[in-house]
Order: structure tokens, then C-alpha cells, then sequence
């Protein structure tokens, strides 16, 4: 694993071309960007058989995960911009990898949960993406 500190702007997403081999390409234009991983609380707690009136200590195990990727910056047309919009437009899953710079990449389908288009009169349109993991992932450490 890298060591020191990393740079935000490393942080990315990229979107495959659904051929075969497949190449990934950066979605181009991410000024910000988050990864997030969770995981549902599933409750365990049970109070004392011996003792119910007594004190009672949670407990609980992990749920179902959830990695999400969000990202917002400027919209660059060209043609990987044209085949990803064709996955939002038509709500499909599509490959991609988000690569985490320190920890790894996380690869496999993905999905746009929420997009937006969004621009003032005088700078470029820009956009914001939602993506969450369409399918179980693969998870590469990074070395």
C-alpha cells in the first residue's frame, strides 16, 4: 500500500467500454468526488433469561453493504461522456472501477442512482453523478 498522503483528485471512477478486453477509461471533467463504505446495523441485542430486569447490552452484526461513489465537475462531451450518458439515460448497469488511492480498486457493475445537470449563465454546465454498486464487487488492493 502507498504511504503519505494522496491526492483527492486521484480518487476516481472509471467507466468501461463494455467490449472485450474491456478498457476503462476516466469519467474526465470530477472536480469532487467521495467514496463511501457502509454497512447496515442489524440489532442482536437480547436481554439477560437470568436477569431481565437487569442492565441490557447491545449488541450487533454487520448487514448488508453499501458502496456508493458521488462525484461533480465540469461536462466534457466526447465519446466516453456519450456511452456513459447512454447508461444514465437508459438506466442500465454498466462495468466500472473506483479506484482508491491508499486502499485499492472496487470493480464490477455499477449503476447511476441520481444525475443532475446543472450551469449559470457565464461558466461551463457541469454535472453530478450518484453511482452505487449494481452487483457484488471485486476489491484489489492496491500495492
Amino acid at each position: 500500500m502507498a504511504t503519505g498522503q494522496q491526492l483527492g483528485r486521484s480518487l476516481l471512477i472509471k467507466i468501461g467500454d463494455g467490449n472485450t478486453p474491456e478498457v476503462f477509461s476516466n469519467l474526465c471533467g470530477l472536480k469532487t468526488r467521495s467514496f463511501n463504505m457502509s454497512a447496515n446495523e442489524v440489532d442482536t441485542t437480547i436481554p439477560s433469561c437470568t436477569n431481565p430486569g437487569g442492565p441490557v447490552q447491545k449488541t450487533s452484526r454487520p448487514g448488508i453493504s453499501n458502496r456508493t461513489f458521488s462525484g461533480s465537475g465540469a461536462f466534457v462531451a466526447g465519446a466516453a461522456m456519450s456511452a456513459f450518458m447512454g447508461y444514465v439515460r437508459g438506466s442500465t448497469a454498466f462495468n466500472a472501477q473506483v479506484i482508491v488511492p491508499g486502499d485499492g480498486t472496487y470493480e464490477g457493475s455499477w449503476m447511476v442512482t441520481d444525475f443532475e445537470f446543472s450551469g449559470d449563465v457565464e461558466p461551463n454546465m457541469e454535472f453530478s453523478a450518484t453511482f452505487v454498486a449494481a452487483d457484488e464487487l471485486t476489491f484489489t488492493a492496491e500495492v
